[in-house]
């Protein structure tokens, strides 16, 4: 499953809130929604998201195996 929690340490560490991504960057409240609860996304989303945050795509997704 892929998380974003990495996401939100990144956010934080470069002061960006959610506010920010809606207002300045125009994302919609529905993909913050989505990020918050580690739905899909587009890699074009991502790709936005590092030029914003001018970070790696390591430091918006991780990785985390299902236990079955």
């Amino acid at each position: 499953m892929i998380v974003y929690d990495p996401l939100w340490r990144t956010l934080q560490q470069r002061g960006v809130t959610t506010y920010k991504l809606i207002h300045q960057h125009g994302f919609s409240s529905h993909t913050i929604y989505r990020l918050r609860h580690n739905r899909g996304i587009t890699t074009a989303l991502i790709d936005e998201l590092c030029k914003i945050l001018d970070c790696r795509v390591e430091d918006i997704i991780q990785y985390m195996p299902e236990e079955r």
